[in-house]
């Protein structure tokens, strides 16, 4: 074998996948993709975003794990149909951004929800009986309204988590604070927006990408291919294949987004939500 021997690995691109939102489950499966990539010494990686957003401290994660691995591989991320809230801040983490032209991108902002059910528990005559050890432990319970205390505290919550966000994409993409809070407001818009404001670097498909990954490294682009770091199928796509129809496709969005909704009640959220 001839001197210096090159892994197989060195003469292609990794792929990643971020599809959907960005919670625990998905947040596990990229980092590990991304211990992958570094132990097999990709010199690049093709991050492709599909995603509304999600929990703050997951994306943040994720963030963090490509700006790590970034010292050792080019990254260049594209955005797919939808990359917004959280997968903007997620993409932040690539050196280069390609979006299509009508992507739908931004929603840059933090949204917090909780369900108050007073009036209808009032309704069919269930109470609860709280002891707590100070006046803010149940803060957002569902059985009742927030207090005006609570909602300042949690208003500078969501204030603080927004700054993060600003100063990420400020910091990404070499922009003044202000000029990123001008259009930060939670307002989604398209590709060719985000090109303008400086929030990507090029219009492009997923192929011209990879292409541009390859140059980026010196490989030839009609040559390199990728190598997706698959994700394991979940037991909900094994029991119901995506492929078999829209019916299933549908039935398993909607089963992802109520558990989504069940588990991060009260919590931060970077997502777009039409």
């Amino acid at each position: 074998m001839p001197w210096p021997f090159k892994p197989k690995s060195r003469k292609q691109i990794a792929r990643i996948e971020i599809t959907g939102l960005i919670a625990g489950n998905t947040r596990q499966r990229v980092l590990d993709a991304l211990k992958t990539v570094e132990e097999k010494k990709f010199p690049a990686l093709l991050l492709r975003i599909d995603s509304p957003g999600g929990t703050v401290g997951d994306s943040q994660e994720i963030y963090s794990a490509l700006m790590r691995l970034r010292e050792k591989v080019k990254i260049i991320a594209s955005f797919g149909n939808i990359s917004a809230s959280g997968g903007v801040y997620v993409g932040m983490g690539a050196e280069q951004i390609v979006t299509n032209p009508g992507t739908i991108t931004g929603s840059i902002g933090v949204i917090l929800r909780g369900n108050n059910l007073e009036r209808l528990l009032d309704k069919i005559g269930v109470s609860f009986k709280v002891v707590k050890s100070g006046p803010y432990k149940d803060i957002l319970g569902f059985d009742r309204e927030l207090t005006d205390p609570e909602k300042t505290i949690l208003q500078e919550m969501i204030d603080t988590s927004y700054q993060q966000f600003v100063q990420t994409v400020a910091e990404a993409r070499n922009l003044a604070v202000e000029t990123v809070r001008s259009f930060a407001d939670g307002r989604i818009f398209t590709g060719q927006q985000a090109l303008d404001l400086g929030v990507v670097d090029r219009l492009g498909t997923e192929e011209d990408a990879r292409r541009w990954a390859a140059e980026l490294v010196g490989l030839d682009p009609e040559k390199t291919k990728c190598e997706t770091i698959e994700e394991p199928k979940r037991l909900l796509s094994r029991l119901i294949p995506g492929n078999t129809g829209r019916m299933n496709s549908g039935l398993s969005a909607g089963i992802n987004w109520l558990e989504f909704e069940l588990s991060t009640s009260g919590q931060p959220l970077w997502l777009y939500r039409p």
